[in-house]
C-alpha cells in the first residue's frame, strides 16, 4: 500500500484542491500572501503525510512527520478564517472547508495514536554490518 491509499492523504488532497479552487477568486493583491499561504499549508498536510508514511518503520519519526501534518492543517484553518473575514469566501464555504479540515485532523490524530496500524512497528529496520 502506498501513501496515496491513506484516507487522511486522500481527504487532505481533496481539501487542498478545493482550497486551490476557491483561492483563485481571491483578489490580485492577495496572490503572494493569503492565497499562497493557504495553498501552501493545505498542500503541506499531504506532503507531510506522505513523508510520514515513508518513515513508518521508525515510530518516532512517523509521529513527528504526522505532527507536522497536523500543524499545517491547523495553519490552514487559520487562513480559512482570514479568508472569510476578509470577504474572500462565504461563511458557508468556510464552514464546509473547516469541517473537512477537522476530519483530516481526526484522521491524522488516529494515525499518531495508532502507528502500528500503519506498519510503523512491523517493518524490518536496516542493520549495520
Amino acid at each position: 500500500m502506498g501513501f496515496q491509499k491513506l484516507l487522511a492523504y486522500q481527504k487532505g488532497y481533496l481539501l487542498a484542491m478545493e482550497i486551490f479552487e476557491v483561492s483563485q477568486r481571491f483578489p490580485r493583491e492577495e496572490r503572494y500572501s493569503l492565497a499562497d499561504q493557504i495553498r501552501k499549508s493545505s498542500r503541506f498536510v499531504c506532503a507531510n503525510i506522505a513523508e510520514a508514511y515513508r518513515k513508518r518503520r521508525y515510530p518516532k519519526q512517523f509521529i513527528s512527520k504526522l505532527t507536522d501534518a497536523d500543524a499545517e492543517n491547523s495553519e490552514t484553518q487559520v487562513w480559512l478564517h482570514f479568508s472569510q473575514d476578509c470577504g474572500y469566501i462565504t461563511l458557508l464555504e468556510n464552514k464546509g472547508l473547516l469541517k473537512q479540515s477537522m476530519e483530516v485532523g481526526k484522521l491524522i490524530e488516529f494515525m499518531m495514536r495508532n502507528p502500528e496500524k500503519f506498519g510503523s512497528e512491523g517493518l524490518p529496520t536496516a542493520t549495520a554490518n
